[in-house]
């Protein structure tokens, strides 16, 4: 694969045998960020289990200090006076059953985040071909499906985004811009690994975090040391 001319120009300050303390590498994600728009700054942390079996999987929510520099469009599916506070908490669209032929018939996806009320799964769960793929569908774990929408939404919109596993036991979550500078970008960083590190299966064995790769949207990874989380 070529790369353009300002990778590899932000790949030269990045060395490749190195493993960096965590607020290291994320000041060098803020020096590499050369694209024209605010790039977003991602971990990719593998772990030491297999998602094949269920005692294995990893799963939750946290809510970032800094959130992370995206505005998030809020659907919530509820009824009578959850409804009503959803929408004074501030979640963009709120409905049931329209909202999901709107989604069905319209191919509509303009949100970012799903919540919904436990009564309401019956309806949801009739989109989970089109929610699931997109990790969109509500779960209890993640704290999306609540008679608590208010503060559901409020988490949405104050930066708590979602962690799981894909196929290969990997975790990708944006952790803020690169506009937020390494201190916000630490601390954010911080609070994902520490809800990871408590998350840890009982069933895991071994190693738990395998490594961890931070970089923005178009630069180069930036391999961070796990040796000081012990696990």
């Amino acid at each position: 694969m070529k790369h353009g001319k300002k990778y590899v120009d932000s790949s030269k300050l990045v060395d490749r045998t190195k493993l960096y303390e965590s607020v290291d590498a994320l000041e060098l994600c803020c020096q590499t960020a050369k694209a024209k728009f605010d790039e977003t700054v991602e971990a990719h942390i593998r772990l030491g289990v297999d998602s094949r079996h269920a005692d294995q999987q990893v799963r939750g929510a946290v809510v970032l200090p800094n959130g992370t520099g995206k505005k998030v469009r809020v659907l919530v599916f509820a009824k009578g006076d959850k409804a009503e506070a959803a929408k004074e908490a501030g979640a963009e669209f709120v409905g049931a059953e329209d909202m999901m032929q709107k989604i069905q018939s319209e191919n509509w996806m303009d949100f970012d985040v799903v919540i919904a009320t436990p009564d309401m799964m019956g309806v949801v769960g009739r989109l989970g071909k089109i929610l699931g793929p997109r990790g969109l569908m509500p779960n209890p774990k993640a704290g999306t499906v609540t008679m608590d929408v208010a503060r559901a939404v409020n988490e949405a919109k104050a930066g708590k985004i979602e962690y799981r596993l894909d196929k290969t036991n990997i975790i990708h979550c944006p952790i803020g811009k690169a506009s937020f500078g390494k201190e916000k970008l630490s601390e954010n960083f911080e609070t994902l690994l520490g809800a990871i590190v408590k998350a840890k299966p009982a069933a895991a064995k071994g190693q738990y975090l395998k490594s961890c790769v931070v970089a923005t949207t178009m630069g180069p990874g930036i391999r961070i040391s796990t040796a000081k989380y012990g696990v």
